[in-house]
């Protein structure tokens, strides 16, 4: 199963801050829960509360920048990383490696504000599928094993969210042309 990344459009509030032992930390929301997310024209995907639940008792999940693994940020499984759900959404705080470059350069990009949009890593494991009267579809995420959250630079939702769904896209592309066909067909016969 391939594992799909979501980069979102809201703005994260991701901030920066140091801690009273002078420790360097971001904080924001990586998801934010019952929000819809147009993944491409008539296709949208949204997160519920619930999606979240298995992967905080039982992953270990990656902070990373812009979805590399190589270089991760922090880790829920040392501590480095602190994920909680709340009724907004799946919040963070990760905290960063003083000694490593990369971790200080995404810091110094989040606190001038070149980066604010976040994004995650997930296989869905349990999912509705809606298909709308007005030809659109809705998959509600119930359940997502989540292996990474990420900070990134481009939040490009629909590119990666495409991609991790091609097979429910073209399902979709060809609703939508059988449902225009009768559509019409309906019309030519009332002509």
């Amino acid at each position: 199963m391939t594992i799909q990344t979501r980069e979102v459009y809201f703005n994260s509030n991701l901030q920066t801050r140091e801690t009273d032992d002078n420790e360097k930390v971001i904080e924001g929301y990586f998801i934010r829960f019952n929000e819809e997310t147009e993944l491409a024209p008539g296709m949208f995907e949204e997160i519920n509360p619930t999606a979240v639940s298995r992967s905080l008792t039982n992953n270990d999940i990656y902070a990373l920048f812009n979805h590399d693994s190589k270089s991760p940020l922090g880790r829920t499984g040392n501590g480095t990383l602190e994920l909680r759900a709340d009724n907004e959404g799946l919040w963070g705080k990760l905290r960063l490696n003083e000694n490593d470059p990369e971790a200080m350069s995404v810091y110094a990009k989040i606190s001038r504000n070149d980066i604010s949009g976040c994004s995650f890593g997930f296989i869905p494991l349990d999912e509705d599928i809606q298909h709308r009267d007005d030809g659109t579809v809705k998959f509600i995420v119930k359940d997502a094993d989540i292996k990474e959250v990420s900070a990134v630079t481009f939040p490009a939702y629909p590119t990666t969210s495409v991609q991790a769904r091609e097979k429910d896209l073209e399902q979709h592309k060809k609703r939508l042309f059988e449902q225009r066909k009768k559509q019409l067909k309906e019309r030519l016969e009332h002509e």
